[in-house]
């Protein structure tokens, strides 16, 4: 399709496009996946990145993949499309776009939602409480205005809007996410310079934060999320497969909480040792990386 005729759609990126992601995907030799358009707008719901490093190399025309749904649909599988692969939503993003599916599709399980989003289930719950309780969520100053209980909840609503309505005024904007005017200013400047709309001290953490151990679990999440990124891994053909091996042998506390309970009592004992021989060979291969490491400053 020639790219003169595509635009973007409503994205979960409330920073738009990552200009620097842009030019590695630019300077790529590899065949990079189609994008995906929605028809009939011709809107793109996954691959700007991929669409802006065809400009930049003076491509007229893009491979794409076209779908067919209403505009709560289409959100729902940008959210999922920009979550499996490509530059990773933040978790300001993936909490802002959990709040929009749970909106639009109340009747999906915080599990199914989760994986949509690529966030826990039990984050969804808060969001979805938060979403429930939208009118308790809210106090009633002494000016007589209403306001979210909380600045970051009232902040991240103001981005969504900002990325969905550029053309809104922040006052109006303002109104819609209950937060003052400045308010909105700071959270337009802050997506302008690609920070996250949400001040550290303002952010509510996540669930897995405090996960047990030595790193945790958010950490070990966080560390493969900046994996990704890595352009040596992203565009080889045995970096792309030591990402996919490391993704499937990623194991979460959840996760192992879920399979906790699928377990029956006459295979704890098998499974344990396969658990205590899997973690003796991921210990062995720590050792010999943390060598190599020290080999090589």
């Amino acid at each position: 399709m020639h790219v003169s005729r595509l635009s973007a759609a409503d994205s979960p990126r409330l920073a738009g496009v990552d200009r620097n992601h842009v030019r590695v995907l630019a300077e790529t030799d590899d065949r990079l996946p189609p994008i995906i358009v929605h028809h009939p707008s011709l809107r793109v719901i996954d691959g700007m990145h991929r669409l802006e490093a065809a400009l930049l190399n003076g491509q007229a025309e893009i491979e794409v993949r076209y779908f067919r749904g209403d505009a709560a649909e289409t959100f729902r599988l940008a959210v999922a499309a920009n979550t499996a692969h490509g530059l990773p939503l933040t978790q300001a993003e993936r909490q802002t776009a959990a709040a929009r599916v749970i909106d639009s599709h109340p009747h999906l399980s915080d599990r199914a939602i989760a994986r949509t989003t690529g966030l826990s289930a039990k984050t969804v719950a808060r969001i979805r409480r938060s979403s429930k309780d939208g009118e308790s969520a809210r106090r009633l100053g002494r000016d007589g205005r209403v306001r979210p209980l909380s600045t970051a909840e009232g902040r991240r609503i103001a981005s969504s809007v900002l990325i969905a309505r550029p053309e809104a005024s922040l006052r109006e904007i303002a109104q819609e996410a209950r937060v003052s005017v400045g308010t909105v200013r700071d959270v337009r400047a802050r997506l302008a310079s690609g920070e996250d709309p949400v001040p550290p001290g303002l952010r509510e953490p996540d669930v897995l934060d405090a996960a047990p151990g030595p790193a945790g679990e958010q950490d070990l999440v966080t560390v493969f999320d900046r994996l990704r990124l890595d352009p040596v891994l992203r565009y080889s053909e045995s970096g792309r497969s030591l990402l996919r091996w490391l993704g499937a042998h990623l194991v979460t506390m959840e996760q192992s909480r879920e399979a906790l309970g699928s377990v029956p009592p006459h295979s704890a004992i098998s499974i344990a040792k396969i658990a205590h021989g899997c973690a003796d060979v991921w210990n062995s291969l720590a050792a010999e990386l943390e060598r190599r490491a020290g080999d090589h400053p």
